[in-house]
């Protein structure tokens, strides 16, 4: 009887907006992955139109589950937990190395029946791991001593670990969200609230470092596949053969679907001409079949979805509540802007799944991991400010 009480209130703190509007992203996303992953499913794998559907629908179980236990747990106790859980992927990520070599790299540990990326449960980990930082050591960030940079030394250490791993790993997708995450974290932090110059350029001098030690080694990283997307970016259509064929069948996807498109289930593009059209693709399906008017509703989504992100990270009465929420907006937009900025043409195409549309167990299990955290941060805002009423009318 407790437990259902606690449930009952949990749920009413939760923030509904958000979770209405990833609830509704999430019901379409798998509705378009029935339509664009069928006959990839019956000509590529032999297997059921419905296969890819089920699947997703199972990771979105799983992680639903997850999600109920995060939301029951204290942030407090995270400073326990996410150590422990940081070990994990570190040894995760070390797994990897050892396995076999996909499209480039390798990131996947294949469990028979399912594959797991240990990166992108990194991503959540990570973000939480430096907003705890961020509050342990806040007082001696917010100093002019060498205690000051003895913080900011073992922040950077720990934080550049798992970006390490995934370059290694030879992920550069994944690299270059976790730098972003990592990065826009490093800005919104303490460390520059005091001598701002130095430690802006501090942080440039380490992207800088990054960016050399890529281009010094872009034939371990970035294959002859990577590096003719990069050059075909500007110019897909005319470099079809030479890396440019994924975007360019991508314009063709937009432009057959027009303002209304072409009708659920009906792209022309599906049909091997986007390799696969259910995961790094998916907008391009959705916009041929559905139309760009349509598509408007799907950034509308996601804008309410990183409004009410923020709103909660402004509201919360802790220094890692913010910078958890502060770390999930910039884990999520960064993945729309990648995606759909790769898609469209504006930024060499990566190959990272789209937030709530896309197919892909370890990314959707780790965006509902942290979009439970979130509304974590927002059930203990809550919880303080009814505290603070109870005192002040006793």
């Amino acid at each position: 009887m407790q437990d259902k009480r606690s449930l009952r209130k949990i749920f009413h703190d939760l923030d509904k907006p958000l979770l209405f509007v990833s609830m509704a992203l999430f019901i379409f996303g798998l509705l378009n992955i029935v339509t664009a992953s069928s006959r990839a499913a019956v000509v590529n794998y032999d297997v059921s139109i419905y296969y890819y559907f089920y699947r997703q629908l199972l990771f979105i179980i799983i992680g639903l589950i997850m999600s109920l236990i995060i939301i029951k747990i204290d942030t407090k106790s995270y400073k326990i937990i996410i150590p422990a859980l940081f070990v994990v992927v570190i040894i995760l990520n070390l797994v990897a190395l050892t396995g076999e070599e996909l499209s480039g790299s390798k990131n996947w540990i294949d469990l028979g029946f399912i594959k797991l990326q240990p990166s992108e449960f990194s991503k959540p980990i990570i973000i939480v791991l430096m907003a705890m930082m961020f509050e342990k050591y806040y007082r001696k960030l917010r100093t002019l001593d060498s205690k000051r940079y003895n913080a900011i030394g073992i922040i950077l250490f720990v934080s550049m670990i798992i970006p390490v791993l995934i370059f290694l790993q030879k992920d550069f997708g994944t690299l270059l969200i976790t730098l972003f995450i990592v990065g826009m974290m490093l800005l919104a932090s303490p460390i520059l609230k005091i001598d701002k110059l130095k430690s802006f350029l501090l942080l440039i001098g380490i992207i800088a470092l990054a960016g050399l030690i890529i281009y010094n080694v872009q034939g371990y990283i970035l294959n002859d596949q990577r590096i003719s997307r990069f050059k075909s970016y500007l110019d897909p259509c005319g470099n079809y053969e030479n890396g440019g064929y994924q975007v360019c069948n991508s314009y063709i996807a937009i432009n057959n679907g027009g303002l209304f498109g072409l009708g659920i289930g009906k792209s022309k593009q599906k049909y091997s001409y986007i390799p696969e059209p259910h995961t790094d693709s998916a907008f391009a399906i959705i916009a041929e079949e559905y139309g760009i008017y349509r598509c408007v509703f799907i950034f509308i989504g996601y804008i309410i979805v990183l409004w009410r992100i923020l709103v909660i990270s402004s509201k919360s009465n802790t220094l890692r509540g913010r910078y958890m929420c502060l770390g999930i907006a910039s884990y999520i937009f960064v993945h729309i802007f990648v995606n759909l900025g790769g898609m469209l043409g504006l930024i060499p195409l990566t190959g990272v799944p789209l937030p709530f549309l896309s197919y892909g167990g370890s990314f959707v299990m780790s965006l509902i991991a942290a979009l439970a955290i979130v509304q974590r941060v927002c059930v203990e805002s809550k919880n303080q400010k009814e505290k603070i009423k109870i005192k002040q009318t006793a």
